[in-house]
């Protein structure tokens, strides 16, 4: 383990790596990008902020991309069947709208949601948006939280 958060550590692989894997985490795929934003900044504390940032944006991204995948699973559905389809499970976020975006960071049911917000067509700037304040608050809290129980430098 030490190994490969040295690796994810290297300058020209740090925040990169870190943008990649919160981008591919934020896809339907199942991956975690915490692990990833911890070992940088456990290694690297001075990257703190830009390791945040740069997890937000990635993760965000990645969110935007689940919602285009939804709108557009929802097209070919509508074409292939020729109506709209509503499914009950999704009034919820029907009611809710852009600002169910937020709860885009929990786990198992954040990913797919950015992708149902797609589907129903909810507006894409403002569930972005949403998605990008929910997903900054994750980072920022549980990268804090891993950083307080285990403080310290890993040396190199």
């Amino acid at each position: 383990m030490h190994q490969l958060l040295e690796w994810l550590a290297l300058p020209q692989f740090g925040l990169s790596t870190v943008f990649v894997v919160s981008f591919v985490s934020a896809t339907l795929l199942p991956l975690g990008s915490e692990p990833a934003v911890f070992g940088l900044i456990k290694l690297n504390p001075d990257l703190f902020w830009p390791a945040i940032v740069v997890a937000t944006a990635g993760n965000t991204l990645g969110g935007g991309v689940s919602w285009w995948m939804g709108l557009g699973a929802h097209k070919a559905v509508d074409k292939a069947r020729g109506n709209a389809t509503e499914v009950r499970a999704l009034n919820w976020l029907k009611r809710f709208g852009a600002p169910a975006c937020l709860l885009s960071w929990l786990p198992v049911v954040g990913d797919p949601l950015c992708a149902v917000a797609g589907w129903l067509k909810l507006p894409f700037w403002p569930c972005l948006a949403y998605m990008a304040v929910g997903k900054f608050l994750r980072y920022l809290v549980m990268t804090s939280v891993l950083l307080y129980f285990m403080p310290g430098h890993l040396a190199m």
